[in-house]
């Protein structure tokens, strides 16, 4: 897609989809910085029930860095049981606890490259905590903004990190601040995963995907 189409793609989302909400809390609602990162860090791989489930019982026993390394190990990993992969995602936050208390006096870094180097966090979930927690000029990518990306054609990557490289260096200037939540509405409501309502969608000509369909479908109707 040509960074003309790109900034019309934009335009229109900005114009039918809701931009950032005043006041938004951090990933799965949660209160401060390092609650945010942790819940981020327990919501790999996991559904939103499971992960809600995992952090509600998991803050109930902690809610800071020394706190928690004050728990066994198995304990956390017998709380956060319900968002699966828990034997490393406890070892993970013990390990992001102590990077907090010994290297950034239990502050949580602000900006990607420290968010990065903290034990169990990858671009997405640093990306996600800078624009929910920290309110910073992001796109990050989510299950749903990676699927828009790609489908309609503002991206052409194969993994959420690449997708977000691409988005950073193409969307123009007036996205970055909403970009990540009109993408994630219009997921949600038009680009949904199995069956995307096509029909009442106001991408569809720039829309590579549903080009690439429309073609298949004339080609089909015509043998």
């Amino acid at each position: 897609m040509s960074p003309d189409e790109a900034a019309e793609v934009f335009r229109r989302l900005r114009d039918h989809m809701p931009g950032r909400i005043s006041g938004a809390k951090g990933p799965k609602d949660q209160p401060d910085a390092f609650r945010s990162v942790v819940s981020c860090i327990l919501s790999a791989q996991s559904r939103d029930a499971n992960t809600h489930l995992a952090t509600t019982r998991l803050f109930a026993l902690a809610e800071t860095p020394d706190d928690m390394l004050a728990l066994p190990e198995a304990e956390i990993a017998a709380a956060i049981k319900p968002c699966g992969l828990y034997n490393m995602k406890a070892r993970n936050i013990r390990r992001l606890c102590e990077e907090l208390i010994s290297a950034h006096d239990r502050v949580v870094p602000d900006t990607r490259e420290g968010l990065m180097s903290l034990p169990g966090v990858g671009r997405k979930c640093a990306d996600i905590v800078m624009s929910f927690t920290f309110d910073a000029d992001v796109i990050a990518v989510d299950t749903h903004v990676f699927r828009v990306a790609n489908r309609t054609g503002l991206t052409e990557a194969k993994t959420a990190d690449e997708t977000a490289r691409q988005l950073e260096a193409e969307a123009p200037d007036f996205a970055r601040r909403d970009g990540h939540f009109w993408l994630i509405q219009f997921g949600k409501a038009i680009c949904i995963a199995r069956t995307p309502h096509c029909e009442s969608c106001f991408l569809t000509d720039l829309c590579r995907w549903y080009a690439d369909r429309r073609k298949y479908c004339l080609l089909r109707h015509s043998n």
